[in-house]
């Protein structure tokens, strides 16, 4: 009796294995590309998510490094009786003062209203305040005039005035032209508009005020010469010490009565409070890859169920569990890797859009980009295991039946 040694099954080359997971898929496009396509909004919402926030933190990033994050402002609080308190006259000075300030400014309320008309009611005020304030003001904050000029020494006693961004939207004020100055009415004295200010992210009081001289002020306006709110700016190492010592300077003999703020951290916690809905549109952008990895292996159920005759002429011809197993496991890792592919480019063109409606630059983090494509191949891994098993173990015999 003569022993045969049959032959050892060939080993698939990775690239083989590849091959063959991609015949499934194209045998069946549409098919494959709505099963895709829950893995590719997955993928695309959690890339979204992810980069947009990171792209409205780079932009903040920007703007704090532009304006600076070493302003500081300072304004009256209460008393002990719970009345409102005030700053001396000379606040603005004593700031000065501190060693590590570099420069101060303030502006004063007049509690004046301003009018576009004499025929609009006293008591229409559109929300804006008139200030009082000098010409180092616009320094002090950084700010820039979109239109016109600013406050200077020589018109301090003269009835002129300087829009805010939001109120010469209010007013209805957008250019001045030089041979005829638009008028505002402030209380009961016209005024001649000789600058508008560009939107000031570190002060939006002023962009919803007018600004008059503050000489001006005390000779029309009925000003009592006490700042409302002092604005400093130290030197970024010293910001925290001059933060501590600022109301004990500014009013030594109540300093409980002066709020001293740092404007950059409300703009901080506005990103925070940013940062609490990103993380809730992350947790749908993954419920929405849960259900795209139970589509796809939904699919590659229905996928073996179809192919039963062609897995067991596979076997029959001499293929072995292990190279059916990785056939459908590759087809499966295939297609939501595809998906997640798809969802990456998706995220990001989403990301560049919305960055550039919104003015940000456009920060696509690399780890975010391959995770998606990564954890798209690894839902597709799992989702594609038991389609897998189920189909190394179907007999030839039975399989082609």
């Amino acid at each position: 009796m003569t022993l045969v040694t049959l032959p050892e099954p060939a080993r698939l080359k990775p690239p083989d294995v590849v091959a063959l997971g991609a015949h499934g898929m194209r045998t069946r496009p549409v098919r494959a590309v709505l099963s895709a396509l829950g893995i590719a909004i997955g993928v695309a919402a959690m890339v979204a998510v992810l980069a947009i926030p990171a792209s409205g933190a780079q932009a903040l990033h920007d703007r704090l490094a532009a304006l600076g994050t070493n302003l500081l402002t300072a304004g009256p609080g209460q008393t002990l009786f719970g009345d409102d308190a005030t700053l001396p006259d000379d606040a603005v000075p004593m700031a000065k003062r501190i060693g590590p300030v570099e420069a101060a400014s303030g502006t004063g309320n007049t509690s004046a209203s301003v009018r576009r008309s004499d025929k609009i009611a006293p008591d229409e005020t559109s929300g804006l305040a008139v200030f009082a304030a000098r010409p180092d003001l616009l320094g002090v904050l950084g700010g820039r005039v979109r239109v016109g000029a600013f406050l200077a020494s020589a018109n301090q006693d003269y009835p002129v005035t300087v829009l805010g961004a939001q109120a010469a939207a209010r007013l209805g004020i957008d250019h001045i032209d030089p041979a005829r100055p638009p008028q505002v009415l402030i209380g009961t004295q016209w005024f001649t508009v000789v600058g508008i200010l560009a939107p000031m992210p570190l002060a939006p009081e002023i962009e919803r005020s007018v600004l008059v001289g503050w000489d001006v002020a005390k000779r029309l306006l009925g000003f009592d010469g006490h700042p409302s709110t002092v604005y400093v700016r130290a030197k970024e190492s010293k910001v925290d010490g001059v933060r501590s010592v600022l109301g004990a300077t500014l009013n030594p003999q109540a300093p409980n009565e002066v709020e001293v703020r740092r404007p950059s951290d409300a703009l901080a916690a506005q990103k925070l409070t940013d940062t609490t809905y990103s993380a809730l549109f992350l947790g749908l952008g993954g419920v929405a890859l849960l259900v795209g990895g139970v589509g796809v292996a939904n699919t590659m159920v229905i996928s073996v169920l179809e192919r039963r005759r062609e897995i067991g002429l596979r076997r029959a011809l001499g293929a072995t569990k292990r190279q059916i197993r990785g056939q459908f496991l590759a087809e499966s890792v295939l297609l939501s890797g595809l998906g997640g592919l798809a969802g990456v480019l998706a995220g990001v063109l989403v990301t560049a859009g919305y960055a550039l409606s919104q003015g940000w630059p456009a920060v696509l983090p690399w780890a975010t980009l391959a995770g998606g494509v990564g954890v798209a191949a690894l839902v597709g891994a799992i989702a594609g295991a038991y389609p897998a098993v189920r189909a190394a173990r179907l007999a030839p015999t039975q399989a082609l039946a």
